[in-house]
């Protein structure tokens, strides 16, 4: 499945990506990130939300097609991309044995446009212990460093690889904040991955998922709160056929849906004559589950 949209300026494009591994392959991938955008990789885990960001963070290279960030393309432009992309993953190379404040102050001498001022600032907003060695700080302030060292440049472009996973409720809540401040003024685009499915609610404007390295859905976060929901009715027939329907429980003549498109199922409904008819919203994380669930299907009706 492919994303494709008029030739602007990107803040982030994927064209044709793919990325082989022994027994798995991501793509290929075609992705567009407009600025402004918070983005939402949802997928478990094996599912190539990990490499698609390491490819456009340039700590991989693609075996087919490219990526590029507005406009520059990553493996030729280091300069435009060091000043543009702020990056938060597992690994960021940090000195272990230094401190958080001396590995800043190493990163203010590789990045473009780094400010102390804002780097201290953000620092101080989220508690970060400036003066304790990297191989001491727990992994909630690893996680607080990391981010820390990818917004003190300025980016225009943040890729952030699971920042909440593992953090207790407090951290979690802490780096939720800071990053719903970052995206709040419109001009940052961000891409970042998850599992933690209740994140999206706080964080994304858009979501695409990614299943087995292929992207099987993108849509707006609003989109899916609008159409799905889950119906219960009674009916009497036994085999019914409902549009929309991706999930059918019934109990005698107790039925119970989940529908992707729940004006077509209740219009059935109301033609079969179905009784007790109860319609509930459902959160977008429930959503997620059943779209990640029913991959492709769910994705070609969509479509």
């Amino acid at each position: 499945m492919s994303d494709r949209r008029p030739e602007a300026t990107a803040a982030a494009r994927l064209s044709g990506l793919v990325k082989r591994f022994p027994g798995f392959k991501l793509g290929p991938l075609d992705l567009t990130l407009e600025p402004g955008t918070v983005l939402a990789l949802v997928g478990p885990n094996g599912a190539g939300k990990t490499t698609t960001l390491n490819c456009m963070a340039g700590l991989m290279v693609p075996d087919e097609g490219g990526t590029e960030v507005y406009g520059a393309h990553v493996h030729l432009a280091r300069t435009e991309y060091r000043r543009d992309v702020g990056y938060v993953g597992e690994e960021n190379g940090f000195f272990q044995r230094w401190t958080a404040g001396r590995n800043l102050e190493y990163m203010a001498q590789l990045l473009p446009g780094w400010s102390r001022d804002r780097a201290n600032r953000l620092a101080d907003r989220i508690a970060l212990p400036l003066g304790t060695p990297v191989n001491k700080l727990s992994r909630g302030n690893r996680t607080k460093l990391a981010l820390v060292a990818a917004l003190g440049h300025g980016p225009r472009l943040l890729l952030l690889d699971e920042p909440t996973a593992g953090l207790d409720p407090v951290v979690r809540a802490e780096v939720l904040d800071v990053l719903w401040e970052i995206t709040e003024d419109g001009e940052h685009a961000v891409l970042y991955s998850t599992h933690v499915l209740s994140d999206i609610n706080r964080l994304a404007d858009e979501l695409a998922f990614l299943r087995d390295g292929r992207l099987v859905l993108r849509t707006g976060r609003d989109e899916l709160s609008e159409s799905w929901r889950r119906i219960s009715f009674r009916l009497q027939d036994e085999e019914v056929e409902l549009a929309g329907v991706v999930e059918h429980r019934r109990v005698r003549a107790e039925h119970q849906v989940i529908s992707r498109d729940a004006e077509a199922t209740l219009e059935r409904l109301t033609e079969l004559g179905a009784e007790a008819v109860e319609v509930a919203r459902m959160t977008v994380d429930e959503i997620a589950v059943q779209i990640l669930k029913e991959g492709h299907n769910v994705a070609r009706a969509e479509g």
